[in-house]
């Protein structure tokens, strides 16, 4: 909206907050001193949540603003104890023009007194129009686009609501704690690659209706307004409370299609962000941690879109939490909303959006009481996006009866043994060459060709066009292939796979042939980063870092946020760094021959057996640890309560940085059990290499499915062997990965040339 003034409220970010030293723990312990302090008062709560989908030609259909609009009702209810007879819901036809104008002064101006609680959500395609009074210098406002917002491609007069009609909304407000949250935008339309943007043809050629300027007149008068105070107000900020834009002005907010269902990127984050944390913590340091979220999905999607934030605080509320309610809560993956005797349905808001392939049938949830105690065991049936059956197994409090409301965890999720890799099929490949493409994709095993638009999909397989490579010089891609030529983009197609385009004269069969390597490296990468990373969810307590080499500057640190709840000792706070560089999410950049170490602090009481994988730009793999290949498995063993520093002081290596340069990842395995299977087969490859009797990290670009595979086999040994006590049974067809038995941890960081800033 134009009259918000792009402030930049995220002004800490994830590398200020590094060089603060405040971690993931401070912010957690900070969010549960603050719930202990706010007011101990119960304000009735209102929201008015708005999505539309089904929007006719020429407006683009969008697919995942109804399912935010069930996103924000679950939170809502179940997290922040909204009820459900004050949530009012607009979808599809529901909502006109009219119908919300409506029902925001129904259902919330009339009825909020000072000291309530109001959420607004609008989930759909924003526009621009032209501003009279030129609030922005390019003379436009924002507005979103109602169902029956008919237009012309040339122009003229449109039926959207105008940010300056939202800002006298929510001015009329009798209450302060008012909460705008709005997932659409204004600078992009159509669709991009996989993802469909959220936004309407707008600019100088639009006008606001007569219809919405009579409005707002009206409601100048009721508010005793003049047009120049108005004028006044818009330009001093918001309203009042806070508004929350999906992205910044330039930036597109994206309908993206996770697993089997639709909803908006940034919508998906902020709720599944909320549904893990245990506490309040105050707005805009929430913001930008589900901003760091969004480079995180980003990195797999290739939608950057940073949320933005304007606030208009009274001063009792400058450190107000998110949707100005307090709340103390377990975090939770899944919520019970209906029960009959033994049979519940759940809803799963608070899954990692890159893991929701492992929450489907015969997967385990642990029921809590309200201390976070385990209550019994939940096995998931069917699952339709985030709505699942489920089948209670055991009662441990059976005088307790289950009932709505009633959160669950994680505890086993189930990883299909024969996971796939889904590659869309570019749109501008002609048939001819989409069926050569289909019919080659599909002779490799464990690649699925899909068509775009359809599923979700990890890759997309198309040609450099002309337009391609002129859209991503203007985004500074580096090193673009030559137009014409073959390879890999990611589901915006607004990045390259790194190293994955051949030249301009291979054939499509030429391409798929040369890229099956890479394809069974991105599969393996796929299958450990998102299937097996558990930083949420893992009770198992266990720390990792990754440091300067010498002076043991911290670069990046992780680790299990409910592990480290019960762990005896603390996570020290990170020393300041002063000699790297860091992205806006916080990712430290590190030139090329930067030397470093990783450190893992095992709190548990027994010994664990640990993993270092490090997953570069291109998506090959090298195992750092364990690195001494003359050993038993006691070589991946860390002791109980002790730290083990890589490489060792007496190591006959060093571990330095190279290319490729782009993001990477480590990847920290930490298992209760002994990896067998993946670690003789990381012996046998050592040898092949002349490296069985030294110390070394091993590159396995070939045989990186296969280490996969045996890693997977040890984890899901583990589980199965420990499960059956509790009488749980998995079936085979899939691998058991047991959040007390195991923790997947990653930390990213960016490889730079020598000579970068």
């Amino acid at each position: 909206m134009s009259n918000i003034k792009r402030r930049h409220f995220l002004q800490f970010s994830a590398s200020t907050l590094a060089t603060l030293g405040l971690s993931q723990l401070d912010i957690m312990q900070q969010g549960e001193r603050m719930s202990q302090v706010l007011a101990q008062s119960t304000p009735r709560k209102l929201a008015l949540l708005v999505g539309i989908n089904e929007y006719s030609d020429p407006i683009p259909a969008l697919k995942g603003c109804v399912n935010d609009v069930l996103l924000q009702k679950e939170l809502l209810i179940y997290r922040f104890g909204f009820k459900p007879e004050d949530i009012r819901i607009l979808t599809d036809k529901q909502a006109t023009r009219q119908g919300i104008l409506t029902a925001f002064e129904e259902h919330l101006i009339k009825q909020a007194k000072p000291g309530d609680v109001v959420v607004f959500h609008y989930s759909g395609h924003g526009s621009q129009v032209e501003d009279r009074d030129r609030d922005s210098p390019d003379g436009l406002n924002s507005t979103f686009v109602p169902i029956d917002s008919e237009y012309s491609v040339l122009g003229g007069p449109v039926q959207d609501i105008m940010g300056h009609t939202l800002f006298l909304l929510m001015y009329a407000l009798k209450t302060d704690n008012v909460t705008v949250v709005l997932d659409s935008c204004h600078s992009g339309g159509g669709t991009r690659g996989n993802l469909r943007v959220r936004s309407r043809d707008g600019g100088p050629k639009f006008q606001p209706s007569q219809a919405e300027l009579d409005y707002q007149r009206q409601w100048l008068g009721k508010l005793g307004l003049s047009e120049q105070k108005f004028l006044e107000l818009r330009r001093k900020g918001v309203a009042k409370g806070v508004v929350i834009a999906s992205a910044k002005r330039e930036q597109l907010a994206a309908d993206v299609c996770f697993d089997d269902f639709y909803a908006g990127a940034f919508t998906y984050l902020l709720t599944q962000y909320l549904w893990q944390q245990s506490g309040n913590e105050p707005v805009n340091r929430a913001i930008v941690n589900v901003a760091r979220n969004t480079k995180v999905l980003a990195g797999v999607k290739g939608n950057y879109q940073d949320p933005d934030l304007e606030t208009n605080f009274s001063k009792e509320n400058t450190n107000a939490p998110i949707y100005f309610s307090r709340f103390s809560a377990l975090p939770a993956e899944a919520v019970v909303t209906q029960v009959n005797k033994d049979q519940v349905k759940l809803w799963l808001g608070g899954i990692d959006s890159q893991s929701l392939e492992a929450f489907k049938k015969d997967m385990i949830l642990t029921v809590l009481d309200p201390n976070g105690g385990e209550r019994g065991l939940v096995k998931l049936g069917a699952r339709q996006g985030l709505i699942a059956d489920g089948k209670l197994l055991t009662t441990a409090r059976a005088e307790i009866p289950i009932q709505p409301g009633t959160l669950l965890q994680e505890r086993i999720r189930s990883i299909p043994s024969d996971l796939t890799l889904k590659i869309g099929l570019d749109k501008s490949l002609d048939n001819n060459t989409a069926q050569q493409v289909t019919q080659a994709l599909r002779s490799i095993n464990r690649i699925e060709p899909k068509p775009l638009g359809t599923v979700e999909v990890q890759y997309i397989f198309g040609r450099m066009t002309d337009a391609k490579h002129q859209q991503l010089q203007k985004q500074r891609v580096a090193n673009l292939p030559t137009v014409g030529s073959f390879g890999l983009f990611l589901p915006s197609q607004d990045q390259i796979v790194p190293a994955s385009f051949g030249n301009s004269k291979e054939t499509v069969s030429e391409a798929v042939k040369r890229l099956q390597p890479k394809l069974k490296s991105l599969l393996a990468a796929r299958i450990v980063k998102q299937m097996l990373g558990n930083t949420n969810t893992s009770k198992i307590a266990v720390t990792a870092s990754m440091n300067i080499a010498g002076n043991n500057e911290l670069l990046g640190e992780t680790f299990t946020i409910r592990g480290v709840k019960k762990a005896t000792q603390q996570t020290k706070k990170p020393a300041p760094v002063k000699a790297i560089n860091y992205s806006d999410s916080g990712v430290a950049k590190l030139p090329i021959g930067t030397a470093i170490t990783f450190q893992v602090q095992n709190n548990e009481s027994s010994p664990l057996y640990v993993s270092i994988l490090v997953i570069d730009a291109q998506g090959e793999m090298t195992v750092i640890f364990p690195n001494d290949w003359s050993a038993s498995e006691d070589a991946a063993l860390v002791q109980a309560k002790q730290k083990q520093v890589i490489p060792q002081a007496d190591d006959a290596f060093k571990l330095t940085i190279g290319e490729p340069l782009g993001i990477s990842e480590a990847l920290i395995i930490a298992s209760t059990t002994p990896l067998r299977t993946s670690l003789k087969a990381l012996q046998k490859i050592a040898q092949s290499r002349g490296l069985e009797n030294r110390r070394a990290p091993v590159a396995v670009p070939d045989e990186v499915l296969d280490i996969t595979s045996s890693l997977l086999y040890d984890l899901d040994a583990g589980t199965r062997g420990g499960i059956n006590v509790e009488g749980i049974a998995l079936p085979d067809g899939v691998r058991g990965i047991d959040t007390k038995k195991l923790a997947g941890m990653a930390i990213a960081f960016e490889v730079v040339p020598t000579t970068s800033s």
